[in-house]
């Protein structure tokens, strides 16, 4: 089964759970618009394992300074 029919029957699928439901709805919009800068999907991308472990290292030390400055923003 290819991405676009994955996609168009998830799309189709609703939840009850209205927080599940909305955090889908940003992963699809996250998708289209990678799909949109890069002109890939995720699937079809072929970079190396040790660059998916580059792009997910750096992702996550994105993650821990907007998690510090959050901290720092509660602390006054």
């Amino acid at each position: 089964m290819d991405t676009r029919k994955k996609l168009s029957e998830l799309e189709e699928e609703k939840y009850s759970d209205a927080i599940v439901e909305g955090l889908i709805q940003e992963y699809r919009f996250r998708s289209h618009k990678g799909i949109d800068k890069y002109g890939t999907t995720l699937e079809a991308n072929q970079l190396s394992l040790y660059k998916w472990l580059q792009h997910a290292k750096e992702e996550a030390m994105d993650m821990a300074l907007y998690l510090h400055k959050a901290q720092k923003q509660l602390n006054g």
